[in-house]
């Protein structure tokens, strides 16, 4: 089970060894740097990584995956070169088992259900479309969903992915009229005032690549009156 630290960057750290720091990623967030010129994510653990330790010159850090700038919970950094190609391969084959909570205003017609899509990227949009049948350029799209509890005006949603595609939950979820709460690029008829959208990476399950021990992260929502609602 994770435990939260805290510290003055207000950056949430949910488990850390020598090899690997995981934290809890707030919306609004970017992982890694972009046009946009934010500080990112990456950054910020850097700085706390050598503020911690007393490191003098660069810390290293690997980015493993990454989460949509709108999008809250767990990011996995890679603190070695030992372990950054292993995360790697453990994410690219599969391994790590991740599940995510999304918030719906439209219930799905089934309480559960495994969608299956193919979706093609429009780089220009950064948007991707799902689509029944296979079409050129379009990659498989699998997650699994629940419906978990009943809110008064929306739904939660538990999620198991099973492939990692570009906005895979947001696209599939939007192709069967459930769009995610406060997505605008994918169907909400208005967005959150933050600019986020109610979509979280709740729970990350993995061998650690150096121990080969199992690791079970969890990790807590944004605070706000919806999120507040679902725990």
């Amino acid at each position: 089970m994770s435990k939260i630290l805290s510290n003055k960057n207000n950056l949430l750290v949910l488990y850390e060894d020598n090899h690997i720091i995981i934290v809890n990623k707030r919306p609004g967030d970017i992982v890694q740097g972009d046009k946009t010129g934010d500080q990112p994510l990456s950054e910020v653990v850097k700085e706390y990584i050598a503020e911690k330790y007393n490191k003098p010159g660069n810390v290293y850090l690997g980015v493993v995956h990454r989460l949509d700038r709108p999008t809250s919970g767990i990011v996995v950094f890679a603190r070695t070169s030992k372990a950054l190609p292993r995360l790697n391969k453990l994410f690219a084959n599969k391994e790590a088992q991740k599940t995510y909570w999304a918030v719906v205003k439209q219930k799905p017609q089934k309480e559960n259900d495994t969608l299956i899509h193919w979706l093609k990227r429009n780089p220009k949009q950064n948007k991707s479309y799902a689509h029944k049948n296979e079409i050129p350029d379009s990659k498989k799209a699998v997650l699994e969903y629940k419906v978990i509890k009943k809110l008064d005006h929306y739904h939660l949603l538990e999620i198991d992915l099973h492939t990692g595609r570009h906005h895979q939950i947001r696209s599939q979820l939007s192709s069967i009229g459930s769009a995610i709460k406060g997505d605008l690029k994918y169907g909400s008829n208005r967005s959150n005032k933050d600019g986020s959208i109610h979509l979280h990476a709740r729970k990350l399950a993995f061998v650690h690549p150096v121990k080969k021990e199992s690791i079970t992260i969890i990790a807590p929502p944004p605070s706000d009156p919806i999120w507040d609602y679902c725990i």
